[in-house]
């Protein structure tokens, strides 16, 4: 009988520390290589937003600027 208890107690007791290891695992702070690389991504994602957004700018500036040398708009500056 002592054999059998002591096989019992030592199967709740690995049951028990593999269920504490993975509660622990959810519990770890936050990962430094994780967060350098979220924040890489998201810094290279608003900055080829930021980039496409000037370009169209440029585009519509040169656009104009090209119309205006052209002759085919004009400027007329209000009086005040």
């Amino acid at each position: 009988m002592g054999k059998h208890m002591s096989e019992t107690w030592l199967r709740r007791k690995k049951e028990e520390m593999a269920g504490h290891k993975v509660a622990h695992a959810t519990l770890k702070g936050p990962s430094v290589v994780k967060e350098l690389v979220i924040g890489l991504a998201l810094g290279l994602a608003a900055g080829g937003l930021w980039k496409m957004h000037h370009w169209n700018e440029q585009r519509k500036t040169r656009a104009f600027y090209d119309l205006l040398e052209r002759g085919e708009i004009s400027v007329v500056a209000a009086e005040e």
